[in-house]
């Protein structure tokens, strides 16, 4: 071989030698072999043409680990016709002078890490038809030089940082066979010259920000197989002979769009097509069953649109031999699942059908499935035990079975998955215990049992779990005796909760090895002792509720230390001073009522100042134990006392002094009240019902603010709304609901009866006059955030009212008048007055003229006809106040008389036309019509909640839990800047 020194061509030489010195890093060693003392045309991965004498015509380095820049002397390769560098680590500028390689057919660089402008030189390589610059960091526009190369048959540009729009001169380029644009960060339309494309195969614009509609002229494009369009804002109907025009189809997506109409039954023509994905549409119609005519579909996804019909179209699928996925979620689908579900391809890993409206049993047959690895039926009416066969499903590693109706006991097969990475079965009927062949599945990530009926001890096999990371959760079911030892297993868990069961014993110390627990709840349940010092090792925590329970001690110090978000200690035995950093500078964040032997704090947790004594001992005095309890149990007579009163008229001045009772309950007469509020001045007038006047008033002791409810004597129904108010708030206590400071039945001073109730004043006044604005207010507005913040206030009150208490508290008048702001513009739910303890989740047999009270525009349609009322009610009207608030629209609003309700003005416009019905405030915080995707999409979603709620039957609205849950979701999807 003649050294390359002795090569007739030094300039390709130097060329070769340039573009290895500016190399980085060779991993491979594939450079090893370019070195002087052999041939560069005998170099790795260089290709050479004996005709030109020995000229290099293709560098090709694929996939070699390659890390470094493109040297710009590769441009003196003038007999270059192909350079391949995919799947390397290459950044940097492409050098302009690759404009120099005239002969040059085809560009190979996708997946490295070249950044700037697409080189605008690039025009002088005429000869080029295959340009792939795929998934790079590539900036600007598409550039105009790229329209001269009419030859072109592939151009690839997917996944890079480019900006503006698809550029009609692309229509030019004829030749094109592929045309790859998807996540290249496009607006604007598709441009109508793409239809000049008669030679296209492969069409691919996902993610981008395309609107408008899809030309015509695009379906009579034969030629093409894929047709992708995923994630985009495009709109219109997909033509009903689409399965005509486009007969070679293989892969047809349009999921995440806002497409509307029928799915066109001639799509079951094209015979090649082997994934079709409909997904996040407005879809309505059927589901077609001639898909069972698509031997070769391979995916079937055609979740969250409108699609109705009964779920036996799973049946007409047998013949689709080949199929892997099946995800029909998030419709109006009816029925049952058929057994002849067992039937579908051996092949099938995925079945989704969540989200709809099925019933019946989950078919023993399923277990045939044997290829499945992820089930999701969650969110139906399914009932009956889950099928012991389900053991078989040995290569499950995700099941979502959870709010249906599914009883029984939990079969002690599912022991037997032991690939389960994910397992969900909250908000079912299952009693019983839990099965210890769980304990079998040693790669859980998540186990969620949460809302059951389950009892029985928590076994400590379960425990010990150590791969559970993600979530451990079962609240809100009757496990009794002490939390496990075995808890210090779970070291890499996240989530915790064990609340809301009869949980008994101290907190275990070994939870201090969970080290990177972020949420820990263990509240509502009977623990007591000591809050263990050595959770001080929980250095990641951020939301701990040990809430009522027995726990008894100091507030730990270490607590401070912790980057806690969410603190609640309240309704314990704690006492002893409390810490004033930390969390605890932040009242809205903290939560220690019920605990009546605190003292300290900061000044906004209003604690009463320790005295030298209690600040340094550990323990109150044994009397004090006696005492406290009995203070506690005498403000709750006070107020029981008070609340039945009103049954005989009281004949002479009853006068209180004001002393604290039970450290916070204020005893107040009538001329306290009277002298506080400056005689029921006008000038001190919050507002008015129709009950009765709230005025503001200042006491005496430290210059309190308050405000003071003043029933209307004369006003039937005062009185019993007076009762209902005193029976509701007597044993409810909540961060999010209005404290009461003291109730005074009395008589004034002509001896007339005289009630009335005082509350804790809330600096910000309510969320009516935030929302709705009179001329002679001052100037406020919301932010998004402040708005979502309240929405999940209320939601969260609600949720306590309706699940926390052993009784369930139905509001009844829930609107923005009733919701007020305290300084931190934290909401507090008031005004019980038409509240009614039910000891059923679901009614309660009320008078007909009780029944239909509260406010025009916010009462639940059922209210009027018939004689019930029940939580359902308070969720149909948090929806419309959640649906006023986003736009600023009363439910009663002139503006609405086209429309039979907010409800439904609000449904017509989602999702496409949300920016038309949002407040205007809202839109000026996003610059109008700039705002970004991810808060349209929040935006979305909480109207959906606010929609959800408001269903006009009782049994399609939302329950308070799963709201709060889907509010938290979407202020941390969508509210992080």
């Amino acid at each position: 071989m003649t050294p390359a020194t002795c090569s007739n061509n030094d300039t390709d030489l130097q060329a070769l030698l340039a573009f290895k010195n500016a190399i980085d890093d060779d991993p491979m060693g594939v450079l090893n072999s370019w070195n002087e003392t052999l041939h560069f045309c005998s170099w790795e991965g260089i290709l050479c043409s004996k005709r030109h004498q020995n000229r290099v015509v293709s560098i090709n380095l694929m996939s070699q680990g390659l890390v470094g820049s493109l040297s710009p002397h590769f441009g003196n390769l003038s007999f270059l016709r192909s350079i391949i560098l995919q799947n390397n680590s290459f950044h940097g500028h492409i050098p302009e002078e690759i404009g120099r390689l005239r002969r040059l057919e085809w560009i190979e660089f996708s997946n490295n890490s070249f950044g700037g402008e697409i080189p605008r030189n690039l025009s002088n390589c005429k000869n080029l038809y295959y340009l792939n610059l795929i998934d790079n960091d590539l900036t600007g526009i598409i550039i105009p030089e790229i329209g001269s190369l009419v030859k072109l048959e592939a151009l690839g540009l997917t996944r890079n940082n480019l900006s503006g729009t698809i550029p009609s001169f692309i229509g030019n380029l004829t030749s094109l066979v592929l045309l790859s644009l998807a996540v290249c960060g496009l607006h604007g339309q598709i441009p109508e010259s793409l239809v000049q494309l008669q030679r296209l195969q492969w069409l691919s614009l996902d993610e981008n920000q395309l609107t408008g509609g899809i030309p015509s002229g695009l379906y009579n494009i034969s030629s093409i197989n894929n047709f992708s369009l995923r994630a985009n804002q495009l709109r219109g109907t997909i033509p009903s002979d689409i399965g005509l025009t486009l007969p070679k189809l293989r892969f047809f997506d349009v999921g995440d769009n806002h497409f509307t109409g029928v799915i066109p039954a001639s799509l079951s023509n094209c015979s090649l097509l082997e994934r079709i994905n409909l997904s996040s549409n407005n879809f309505t119609g059927e589901i077609i069953k001639d898909f069972g005519k698509l031997s070769a579909l391979v995916y079937l996804i055609a979740s969250s649109n409108h699609l109705e019909g009964d779920i036996s179209f799973i049946s007409s699928m047998i013949n689709c031999t080949r199929l892997e996925s099946l995800s029909v979620f998030d419709n109006l689908l009816t029925g049952s699942l058929p057994d002849s579900i067992a039937n579908l391809s051996s092949h099938l890993s995925f079945l989704s059908v969540a989200q709809n409206q099925l019933h019946g049993r989950i078919p023993a047959s399923i277990a045939d499935l044997t290829g499945l690895t992820r089930i999701s039926f969650e969110y139906n009416d399914l009932e009956g035990p889950i099928p012991l066969s389900i053991g078989r499903l040995n290569k499950l590693q995700e099941i979502y079975l959870g709010a249906n109706i599914l009883t029984d006991e939990l079969p002690s097969s599912l022991g037997n998955l032991t690939l389960l990475n994910h397992l969900y079965l909250m908000q079912n009927d299952f009693h019983g215990n839990i099965p210890r062949s769980l304990s079998n599945c040693s790669n859980l990530l998540t186990l969620d049992l949460s809302r059951n009926n389950l009892n029985g001890s928590i076994p400590p096999e379960i425990m010990s779990l150590s791969s559970i990371s993600v979530a451990f959760s079962l609240a809100y079911n009757a496990f009794t005796g002490p939390i496990p030892l075995e808890v210090g297993s779970l070291k890499n868990l996240a989530n915790l909760d064990l609340s809301h069961n009869r949980l008994s014993g101290s907190i275990p110390s070994s939870l201090s090895n969970c080290i990177s627990l972020e949420r820990l709840h263990l509240d509502n349940n009977a623990l007591n002792g000591e809050i263990p010092d050595r959770l001080s090792a929980l250095r990641g925590l951020q939301d701990l509720d040990l809430s009522q329970n027995n726990l008894s001690g100091l507030v730990p110090r270490f607590l401070s230390e912790l980057p806690l978000v969410n603190l609640n200690l309240s309704f314990n035995r704690l006492q002893g001073e409390v810490p004033t950093v930390g969390v605890f500078r932040n009242e809205s964040a903290v939560s220690l009522e019920g605990n009546s032997g605190l003292c300290g704090g900061s000044v906004d947790l209003k604690l009463p100042p320790c005295s030298p004594e209690n600040s340094k001992k550990k323990h109150f005095p044994t009397v004090w134990k006696i005492l406290i309890p009995l203070l506690g149990a005498g403000a709750i007579c006070l107020i029981l006392s008070a609340c039945f009163i009103h049954r005989r008229r009281i004949s002479q001045k009853i006068q209180f002094s004001a002393p604290l009772i039970g450290a916070k309950f204020l005893r107040l007469s009538y001329a306290d009240l009277l002298k506080a509020t400056g005689g029921f001045s006008d000038a001190n007038l919050l507002g008015a019902g129709r009950f009765g006047s709230v005025y503001k008033g200042v006491l005496d002791d430290e210059q309190t603010p308050v405000a003071v409810k003043v029933l209307n004597l004369d006003m039937k129904g005062a009185s019993k709304s007076f009762i209902s108010e005193c029976n509701a708030l007597r044993s409810i206590r909540h961060r999010n609901l209005v404290k009461i400071q003291s109730i005074c039945p009395s008589t004034d001073f002509q001896g007339n009866d005289f009630k009335a109730l005082v509350y804790e004043f809330m600096a910000n006044g309510s969320l009516e006059k935030w929302l709705h604005q009179t001329s002679d207010d001052e100037s406020r507005n919301l932010s998004t955030i402040q708005r979502l913040n309240i929405a999940i206030d209320i939601a969260s009150v609600l949720e306590y009212l309706h699940f926390g208490n052993d009784s369930t508290i139905v509001h009844g008048d829930l609107k923005p008048s009733n919701i007020l702001l305290d300084e931190h513009m934290t909401a507090h739910l008031g005004d019980f007055g038409l509240a009614r303890v039910v000891s059923s989740m679901f009614s309660t047999h009320e008078s007909s003229s009780i029944a239909i009270k509260g406010t025009i525009g916010y009462i639940p349609p059922e209210y009027g006809m018939n004689n019930m009322v029940s939580a359902s009610g308070d969720v149909y009207s948090y929806g419309i106040f959640l649906l006023e608030m986003f736009t600023n629209r009363r439910p009663t609003d002139d503006e609405l008389s086209s429309h039979s309700s907010l409800h439904d003005f609000v449904s017509r416009a989602l999702p496409s036309q949300v920016m038309e019905v949002l407040d205007p405030f809202i839109l000026h915080e996003y610059n109008h019509n700039c705002m970004d995707s991810r808060i349209k999409n929040c935006m979305v979603s909480v109207l959906g909640i606010g929609v959800a709620c408001s269903q006009e039957l009782p049994g399609d609205r939302m329950s308070m839990p799963d709201v709060v849950n889907e509010l938290h979701k979407i202020k941390n999807a969508c509210m992080v800047q």
